[in-house]
């Protein structure tokens, strides 16, 4: 599967589980550790770990499995690493405290919704 697929599927994943301001930056051509970078907030911790483990289990249904997964449980911030993706999420006060987006302002923006999907109350 291409890595942008990957990372498409990814954000599809968090915002199954209500995850609010899913962005999918291409970060390769400026830091070069990776591809892309999936970027979403929670609500509170269960949210949190709900959309974590749902990221997880869809992309483990195509073998794609973490390297590794930083974060703790309790914490306001999980980063599942893919390799040649790494997802962030966040909630929302770490996110606003954080700004990766910010940071990587310069990324390109990838479009993860189908053409006309429309937007649940409180996403993105």
């Amino acid at each position: 599967m291409p890595v942008r697929n990957k990372a498409i599927l990814a954000a599809r994943a968090a915002d199954e589980k209500q995850a609010t301001d899913v962005l999918v930056l291409a970060v390769g051509p400026i830091i070069y550790v990776c591809d892309y970078f999936v970027i979403c907030s929670a609500s509170n911790s269960q949210q949190l770990r709900a959309i974590v483990n749902n990221i997880e289990k869809t992309l483990a249904e195509d073998k794609v499995k973490p390297l590794a997964r930083e974060g703790l449980e309790s914490s306001q911030w999980m980063l599942l690493d893919y390799g040649d993706i790494v997802i962030h999420v966040f909630e929302q006060e770490a996110r606003d405290y954080y700004q990766l987006e910010r940071l990587w302002a310069d990324a390109e923006v990838v479009a993860w919704r189908e053409e006309g999907e429309v937007v649940a109350a409180g996403g993105e």
